[in-house]
């Protein structure tokens, strides 16, 4: 019998709705559709009145998060997994800078701000990853947001670009390290879409012309598009892959 693209019967936690507009809500959309249980967060109480009626309308729980804040993390994976019982998958799409650094020269970034653009943007993910394992003992699947940015130097995306690349190595460390429990990892690495955490970007909706222009599809990605690919990853049909950052930018990484 073949494998089909769906997450029926999955139980999955997305992390970083902010709007309707976010990759996390898209994939939070994506994966309720395919038949997924789901738990999904944003980042605290005052973004919570903002987010709850998408989650609402989605009929999933809606907790909130700080990544910065100690326990906050724990406290998120004890509810989810007391309310799924399990997990199967894991959709990470959080990204943070300070704005003076964001905006600034790579060059010119604080230790301060270098550091948290890490600890929200990367290093949460491996904390996800060590929090979740245990409640994935019939393996599944971990995914993250990338960008263009973490493989070569696009003008204005700044010090997100060393975080994402170091966000898409840690990937590939996750998933030599968590292939032998079943588990699966990946980034997806969309083209430009206006999101909250891109609107802090310089000159964002220049970027976005340049990628209109120069992918080969013409056109720049959905919000669907990206979450249909994260579903996929995180289901059986993509069962003999891992460690891959797998871009969905109507092609614009493929030319110079």
């Amino acid at each position: 019998m073949p494998i089909m693209s769906s997450l029926a019967g999955k139980k999955g936690l997305i992390v970083g709705l902010a709007n309707a507009h976010s990759i996390a809500y898209g994939c939070a959309r994506e994966a309720a559709l395919q038949g997924a249980e789901l738990v999904t967060s944003c980042l605290n109480q005052k973004a919570y009145p903002y987010v709850e009626p998408l989650a609402r309308e989605l009929g999933v729980p809606l907790l909130t998060c700080d990544v910065e804040t100690p326990g906050e993390m724990q406290s998120l994976i004890e509810r989810t997994v007391e309310h799924l019982g399990h997990l199967d998958f894991v959709i990470h799409s959080i990204a943070w800078a300070p704005l003076e650094d964001l905006h600034g020269d790579v060059v010119n970034s604080s230790s301060i701000g270098f550091a948290r653009a890490m600890e929200v943007s990367c290093h949460s993910f491996a904390q996800l990853a060590q929090l979740c394992t245990p409640h994935m003992t019939q393996g599944g699947s971990f995914v993250t947001m990338s960008y263009l940015g973490a493989a070569e130097a696009v003008p204005h995306y700044g010090l997100m670009g060393p975080v994402k690349a170091a966000l898409e190595s840690l990937v590939r460390y996750m998933a030599l390290e968590l292939g032998p429990k079943g588990i699966r990892v990946h980034a997806v690495s969309p083209g430009p879409i206006l999101t909250r955490a891109a609107s802090g970007i310089a000159a964002f909706d220049d970027l976005m012309t340049h990628a209109q222009k120069k992918a080969p599809l013409g056109r720049l990605v959905t919000l669907e598009e990206i979450a249909r690919l994260s579903a996929f990853l995180c289901s059986e049909a993509s069962s003999g892959m891992t460690g891959q950052t797998i871009y969905v930018d109507a092609g614009c990484h493929a030319v110079a």
